[in-house]
């Protein structure tokens, strides 16, 4: 499996749509804005225009492509958006979505979030059958299979085609009739349903519909295909295969935490994770410090629950650019101290009990602890708000294969003396699902936690844990 040089855990991309509502491109803007945490590389939308889709779409931030001129030629009634992470590290034109297509009269755009398990085999099958391909989007891989199979009722087409394909998803399909939306048969990946006047809206996060102004519906269940069109909303089920699984890091990480996923409120069920490490964890401090801004709600959890004082010891530069390259480890260390500063103030002299949401590969926390030493701290208690990671994901996070994992290399306690603190914590699996709430059940569980069991919703097909 090909990943990205990451050090910290990022998710593949956001999905919103919007029927029936005027100037639904400009409202989309905004709220696509809000959920640009789960991708920064690329973006676009699909008007429908009268009888047209039309699109634009670039390279970058949300802010970085479109001008107010774009919404001219987006003007309509209905739109379907996507915000891009790139696992390659260097995505291109032909990977951003929404993908749109144009066969006989009809015209489709199609975008997704999650990664097919089957996909290569897939592929390769179409492409001896003749299919070419022009990226290896998966969004395209299932606009081949809903060609191919060419039934007359599209919505058949489109169910036909997804119970080919394994693994998580959350999809959206725009045509000139209507915009449809599916979730895997585990719910592996988010996707809710809102209101918007007499308008319905899809968002991979409820957060998006408090910005636009929308009422949350409903999630969209798993293995659900949502119709959605001038005559209202109906659903059909493509499989009877369902099982809730979603996804743990959701929880621990990718979600906004004013977002509420199957009805649980992210930044609850994180200070919540907090609050279990503080009973299963407890240690004598003075101050409780998190890792910003991914350990704030679980470290608010655990100042409560364990009585120390909370405090802003680690500040992060919100104005420094996204990459920074240097020619000197010098600079480089500068480089680090620009997007993070410890207060000397809060931690000098003091024992600290630092929450981060997880450890990867474990260089950048080591940093972190650096920044508290320098800046004075006598103790670091490193507490984290997720289990061990022991495997990769192949669900469309993009957590770094098994052989990149710090944990599989070496044990807790020699990670804890790698970056440099006094104790090590994680909070274990079942006081996990405990604060998130949602009841985990053998391998089809309630809560996809794969990354820290290596037991898995479905089979993985095409990849194999390394």
């Amino acid at each position: 499996m090909f990943v990205k040089e990451v050090s910290e855990v990022k998710d593949e991309c956001g999905i919103l749509g919007i029927w029936g509502q005027k100037d639904a491109a400009r409202i989309a803007y905004y709220g696509l804005h809000s959920l640009q945490h789960r991708g920064q590389d690329g973006a676009g939308m699909v008007a429908k225009n009268g009888e047209t889709l039309v699109r634009h779409k670039g390279l970058g931030l949300l802010a970085e492509i479109f001008e107010d001129k774009h919404f001219a030629e987006l003007h309509g009634n209905t739109v379907l958006g996507h915000v891009l992470y790139s696992p390659g590290g260097k995505p291109d034109q032909a990977e951003i979505q929404p993908l749109l297509f144009h066969f006989g009269n009809t015209s489709m755009a199609i975008c997704h979030n999650g990664n097919f398990v089957n996909a290569p085999s897939l592929r390769e099958k179409m492409e001896r059958a003749g299919s070419i391909f022009q990226s290896n989007s998966n969004s395209e891989l299932l606009a081949h299979l809903i060609r191919k199979t060419n039934h007359f009722s599209f919505t058949t087409s489109v169910k036909r085609a997804l119970q080919q394909v394994k693994g998580a998803f959350a999809c959206a399909i725009l045509t000139q009739n209507e915009l449809i939306a599916a979730r895997d048969p585990h719910g592996i990946r988010p996707l809710a349903i809102g209101r918007l006047g007499h308008s319905y809206v899809i968002a991979s996060e409820t957060c998006a519909f408090d910005i636009i102004g929308a009422d949350y519906v409903r999630d969209v269940t798993p293995g659900e295909v949502v119709i959605i069109n001038d005559r209202g909303l109906r659903s059909e089920s493509f499989t009877n295969a369902q099982a809730l699984a979603v996804c743990a890091m959701e929880y621990v990480y990718i979600a906004r935490p004013d977002s509420n996923i199957e009805g649980i409120n992210i930044h609850t069920s994180r200070k919540n994770t907090g609050r279990v490490l503080a009973r299963e964890s407890p240690v004598v401090a003075d101050v409780v410090v998190p890792s910003p801004d991914s350990g704030m709600s679980a470290a608010i959890g655990y100042a409560e629950e364990s009585g120390i004082p909370y405090e802003l010891g680690i500040i992060r530069n919100r104005y420094v650019g996204r990459t920074f390259i240097a020619p000197s480890q010098d600079l480089r260390e500068l480089g680090v101290k620009m997007k993070l500063s410890a207060v000397r103030s809060i931690v000098g002299g003091k024992s600290v009990v630092v929450v981060d949401d997880s450890i990867v590969r474990g260089t950048t926390t080591k940093r972190l602890a650096t920044l508290l030493r320098e800046a004075g701290a006598r103790e670091i208690h490193l507490k984290i708000a997720s289990p061990l990671f022991i495997d990769a994901c192949y669900y469309g996070i993009d957590i770094p294969s098994r052989s990149e994992l710090i944990s599989h290399k070496i044990t807790p306690g020699e990670i804890a003396d790698y970056i440099g603190v006094e104790s090590l914590a994680y909070v274990s699996m079942e006081g996990f699902a405990s604060a998130v709430g949602i009841p985990v059940d053998g391998k089809n569980r309630g809560l996809c936690m794969g990354c820290f069991s290596s037991e898995y919703p479905t089979d993985l097909f095409d990849f194999s844990s390394d």
